[in-house]
């Protein structure tokens, strides 16, 4: 889900802008849709599952966990080419970057493991052992801490000073995605096999409530609106997207989704929501009051449920995984207008 990680900084007009030329230039139909296509940025020859990605805005690169390649693509999003691999991980699912710390972390489920990177070079700079199923990262800036979650139910603390475990929350079931309130303390957590929303106070470190979802199954991604304070979950089964209110979990509405997401984005310029699905669809939600209205269905690629929208660059990022039909690549939307 990784999920996964909320970009700092903002970046100038000019040093975002993405050189893409007309050859590599893949527009919709008519052009007239919310996300324009822009290019396809082929990852080479990897193999099975894509996972979730991390974006370092100072070198404009992206990380994409290439979880069933055992690798780390590293993207330079200008040049639209891979230029590294970092090979050797097991199951890569979570990639973090911390721009402070200058530091790549990525989260392997094989053997739980948190790999850490420079990110100058990406040397290997250490290693921190979680035991099982390290998945999703998030970087908390503000009190300079990352949360990773992992094993069969626990939020693991690391201080990027240090790089070391300072702290560890225990949860019921395996958190899937989670997300950091920015005005609070609080995290909320996905958790699909014990039906419900954890919450957990960082500060104390522990689990203060959980809303049961007991009418819905497989809720993994997750996207916090702190304007609205709302909580964005899509569920698989069924495929919705169900809207809480981040003060005690009610539910203020619901609407039907593509299936299978692993990801979900809100773009706060446009009120939208992105949500990318294993299905082979990109669903665009408009966002009016408490309606969540689909004005787009786009397809994709079966497979293809992980995603990234940085909003810094102003572009939605989507791992396609290879298939008979399409090699293994990222593809880049610009929103529209």
């Amino acid at each position: 889900m990784l999920c996964s990680l909320r970009t700092i900084g903002a970046l100038s007009a000019g040093a975002v802008a993405l050189a893409i030329t007309t050859g590599q230039f893949f527009a919709q139909a008519a052009d007239k849709g919310p996300l324009q296509l822009e290019a396809r940025i082929a990852l080479g020859d990897v193999r099975g599952r894509i996972d979730h990605m991390a974006v370092d805005l100072k070198r404009q690169r992206l990380f994409v966990a290439e979880l069933g390649n055992n690798s780390v693509g590293i993207i330079d999003l200008p040049g639209q080419k891979v230029v590294r691999r970092l090979p050797g991980l097991k199951e890569p699912q979570g990639v973090g970057y911390d721009p402070a710390t200058d530091m790549l972390y990525v989260a392997n489920a094989g053997d739980g493991s948190v790999r850490l990177f420079e990110g100058s070079d990406y040397k290997t700079a250490g290693r921190i052992e979680l035991g099982s199923d390290a998945d999703n990262i998030r970087l908390d800036a503000a009190a300079q801490r990352i949360f990773i979650g992992y094993g069969r139910g626990g939020l693991a603390v690391i201080d990027p000073s240090t790089r070391s475990k300072v702290g560890d929350i225990a949860l019921k079931a395996h958190p899937e995605s989670f997300q950091i309130d920015p005005d609070t303390s609080q995290i909320f957590v996905n958790q699909p096999d014990a039906r419900g929303i954890a919450v957990v106070d960082r500060i104390s470190q522990k689990q203060i409530g959980n809303w049961s979802l007991a009418d819905r199954g497989a809720n993994f991604p997750m996207a916090l609106d702190p304007i609205r304070r709302e909580i964005l979950v899509i569920f698989r089964a069924p495929a919705q997207l169900g809207v809480f209110s981040m003060k005690d979990g009610t539910p203020i509405t619901s609407t039907e989704t593509c299936g299978d997401a692993d990801d979900l984005f809100i773009d706060a310029q446009r009120a939208r929501v992105y949500i990318s699905c294993g299905a082979g669809f990109l669903d665009v939600l408009e966002a009016k009051e408490a309606i969540y209205r689909r004005v787009a269905r786009i397809p994709t690629v079966s497979g293809a449920r992980t995603s990234l929208f940085v909003p810094e660059m102003d572009r939605l990022l989507v791992a396609v995984r290879a298939s008979s039909r399409e090699p293994a690549a990222v593809w880049m939307f610009r929103p529209m207008p």
